[in-house]
């Protein structure tokens, strides 16, 4: 699903509301399944990493969260944004216009907003996620928005956790998205052996030289 704006969705851009995102996710689970579909498996990129980990933690009803290159220090990368002196700005005008090297604007930060991010609280939405929950944390070593420390974090406080680092990858796995397609499903594919749920076991984990191209 497209998250908040500035994407191809309509609407406001919100620069934190990560709780917000969590429970857009569960709009759209409750959608499905009021179709009838079985919902068991939640995947996030960035900002969406986040929103699947706290819906994980809030909801308990997912078997599987594959969080890509989320952000656990959500105090950490904002001066890479919105400029060393966000505090300041901020304070006195009461927003930020974050802008392109053009100088194009691309989208508003409200204090209201930041205030949301600084305040999230990501070590005690991860405890919260239970045991029964397997959870994924793929990332990039190369990332340059969000550090791979952030993913030694989330290893550390999550209980049922596999992390998985690429090597060289940057934050978009501009050069790696089949190994990301690969880690995804191979994931997906041991927590439904793991299930009590009947799956046909006959079918093998995709190989990396017949995957498709993918796109994050």
């Amino acid at each position: 699903m497209d998250l908040d704006p500035p994407r191809e969705s309509e609407g406001q851009f919100l620069y934190g509301n990560y709780w917000k995102d969590a429970e857009d996710l569960r709009v759209v689970v409750l959608y499905f399944r009021g179709k009838g579909h079985k919902v068991n498996t939640i995947i996030g990129h960035s900002k969406g990493g986040n929103a699947v980990l706290l819906y994980a933690s809030k909801y308990q009803d997912i078997s599987t969260a594959i969080n890509i290159s989320g952000r656990f220090a959500l105090d950490r990368g904002i001066d890479g944004r919105l400029g060393k002196d966000f505090k300041h700005r901020i304070n006195q005008y009461g927003f930020i216009y974050v802008k392109d090297k053009s100088g194009n604007v691309l989208y508003r930060v409200t204090k209201e907003s930041l205030m949301d991010r600084l305040l999230t609280d990501t070590k005690s939405a991860v405890l919260s996620i239970p045991k029964s929950c397997r959870v994924l944390t793929i990332h990039g070593s190369r990332d340059e928005i969000v550090p791979v420390t952030d993913a030694f974090e989330f290893d550390k406080f999550i209980a049922n956790h596999q992390l998985h680092v690429i090597d060289e990858a940057d934050h978009n796995y501009t050069r790696h998205q089949n190994e990301v397609a690969y880690a995804v499903l191979k994931f997906i594919k041991a927590s439904w052996e793991a299930s009590t749920d009947k799956i046909d076991h006959s079918v093998p984990c995709p190989t990396r030289g017949n995957l498709v191209s993918s796109k994050l």
